[in-house]
């Protein structure tokens, strides 16, 4: 049971399903063959970033004293940042292609982070494998568990090209808009969820 919670738990932090619109939006300049590639090498950046976390993000955050709930305002506010993006772009496939200049570019950001490895993800993972809470064994084992998701995650991004050959340009268009709204406000929870945490309210 709670090798099933850890799962579920990292299933809602990562978000595959929401991850969809972020890389049909980002890789929409792109043909098929690059699309593959940037789902497999951003989820793979996403996994050695989200394993540093797992190493060595307690011990960093010690040692600088930053909070959990300091590095949920930060991810937030980038992700917010973001999201305006999103809202306000015109979504025009030559537009997007000036503002991303290569695919390496878009395979780190925004899909790899804050999208699969988002603030909330990394906050989980360093929460998960909690050293005063956690044996090695433990931490291994999550370690495991997120792997499978993150598999999980790159196969739903595989599959999103379909959904882009059906849904067109103007339906991610939309699809962008709304979801860079739901995005927004995600980020604006993260950030309030964190001043909450700080000011212990």
């Amino acid at each position: 049971m709670e090798l099933l919670k850890t799962f579920l738990f990292l299933i809602a932090v990562i978000d595959p399903l929401g991850t969809i619109p972020i890389f049909l939006v980002a890789t929409k300049p792109f043909d098929r063959p690059m699309k593959r590639k940037i789902a497999i090498r951003a989820t793979m950046f996403a996994a050695l970033i989200l394993v540093f976390f797992i190493v060595a993000g307690q011990l960093i955050m010690e040692a600088m004293e930053i909070s959990l709930s300091a590095f949920q305002i930060s991810g937030g506010a980038i992700l917010f940042l973001f999201s305006l993006t999103m809202v306000f772009g015109h979504g025009e496939a030559h537009g997007e292609t000036q503002a991303v200049p290569n695919h390496e570019h878009v395979t780190i950001f925004p899909i790899a982070m804050p999208s699969i490895a988002s603030p909330g993800a990394i906050m989980a993972v360093v929460l998960l494998t909690d050293n005063y809470t956690f044996s090695i064994g433990q931490q291994f084992i999550t370690t495991l568990i997120l792997f499978l998701v993150l598999i999980l995650t790159c196969g739903v991004l595989l599959a999103a090209r379909k959904i882009q050959e059906k849904v067109g340009d103007t339906g991610i268009t939309v699809i962008s808009k709304i979801m860079g709204l739901i995005l927004a406000s995600f980020a604006v929870q993260n950030v309030l969820t964190g001043i909450k945490a700080y000011f212990r309210l």
